[in-house]
């Protein structure tokens, strides 16, 4: 399956959230080709920090030349990078993708963002549109702010995307896996992040756990 983890607006944590389901993948043994198609290049740079340091499983990331059906295919899991800086390459990748995962920061702005990019998917000219799936990403973990449920009550009222529950807090051991080139369930096996992490990888990936 190509899945495409990706959004109009800078911030939203896809490349965190593109690595973490890439380590997962692999540990479960699937063959994983990962497309670093964002000239920020953030999840190519996670990576090269997680080949010099030695961890297994070793990860390799192929760049937006990548982004062809013969080479996407190639794979039992293939997951995209990209962003809006590099619109050419979006559209290639929303072109051969069979889902698009949308991580959704609990703000306004983020959520007008995914309404655009909600119709930039659909202007994309294929013969079947791809499943798009939007979750809450760098929620707040205080219970008494409303904005990150507010986001997710928005979210589930917007067409053409599918509203997937867990979602993923603002915590800073996301930041400080990524530096270190590891999965957060690597780094803080029994943490908070890591059981949010592992309800969000279950709804993704139903077929791996079930």
């Amino acid at each position: 399956m190509i899945t495409v983890v990706g959004s109009l607006k800078g911030g939203s944590g896809k490349s965190t959230v593109a690595f973490n389901l890439a380590v997962w993948l692999a540990m479960a043994e699937i063959e994983v080709l990962l497309i670093d198609a964002d000239p920020q290049a953030t999840l190519s740079d996670v990576l090269q920090v997680r080949r010099e340091e030695g961890y297994q499983p070793a990860l390799a990331v192929a760049d937006k030349t990548a982004l062809t059906r013969k080479r996407a295919n190639a794979a039992g899991e293939t997951l995209i990078d990209v962003g809006a800086s590099d619109m050419e390459a979006m559209q290639k990748a929303l072109a051969l993708c069979d889902r698009v995962i949308v991580p959704v920061p609990p703000s306004q702005a983020d959520i007008w963002s995914t309404q655009r990019y909600l119709a930039l998917i659909d202007s994309v000219k294929r013969s079947q549109p791809p499943e798009v799936l939007a979750f809450i990403n760098r929620g707040d973990t205080n219970r008494a702010v409303r904005e990150t449920s507010e986001a997710a009550a928005a979210l589930v009222s917007l067409r053409g995307v599918k509203f997937v529950r867990p979602r993923l807090a603002q915590r800073t051991v996301f930041r400080r896996s990524f530096s270190e080139g590891l999965a957060i369930f690597e780094l803080d096996r029994r943490g908070k992040g890591t059981r949010e992490f592992h309800a969000l990888a279950a709804a993704l990936y139903p077929n791996l756990v079930g």
